[in-house]
């Protein structure tokens, strides 16, 4: 299933873009969640939205961050940011990391990654050793009227969510 991005930037910007700047307005989305329902960025309008994105569904690193946004959660609620996962996987993967996680936040199918390239978090990586493209582990905070707050790229899984709290004042 594709992806929808609303921007207001012609498809050729689109693909120079590198990373997101605060006070500027984020790309709108609509992707399948993990039961293949749509969720837009526009039916957060009025939250403010944490949107992270990962490479892949159950490796080490995305379990980590995922298992450490599942047990921050009810603080960042209670602070009034909602959580929203971006990854390439299908649907049927999220569903069942979601389901051996206990994972309670959405996440979203990101197939063709039109999101993450539109957000910044498409492009080259070093994995192993090697200069692969794919998703760059990154986070983007969102306000209610669908600001960039905060952009961060190459982030590191271990201790993201609790240095993302700390930026935020949670």
């Amino acid at each position: 299933m594709q992806s929808t991005v609303a921007t207001n930037l012609p498809a050729a910007k689109l693909n120079s873009i590198t990373k997101l700047q605060k006070g500027t307005p984020s790309p709108g989305f609509a992707l399948p969640d993990a039961a293949g329902r749509r969720i837009s960025l526009a039916d957060y309008r009025g939250k403010n939205v944490i949107v992270y994105f990962y490479p892949r569904a159950a490796t080490p690193g995305c379990t980590t961050e995922a298992c450490d946004f599942r047990d921050s959660l009810a603080s960042l609620q209670g602070a009034g940011f909602e959580v929203l996962g971006i990854s390439p996987d299908a649907p049927e993967a999220l569903a069942a990391f979601a389901a051996e996680h206990a994972l309670t936040f959405p996440l979203l199918s990101d197939e063709d990654h039109a999101v993450a390239l539109a957000y910044g978090a498409w492009g080259e990586k070093l994995v192993d050793g090697e200069v692969r493209e794919g998703t760059v582990r990154s986070t983007v905070v969102v306000d209610p009227d669908g600001l960039v707050v905060l952009a961060q790229y190459q982030v590191s899984p271990q201790g993201h969510v609790r240095a993302l709290r700390q930026e935020l004042g949670i």
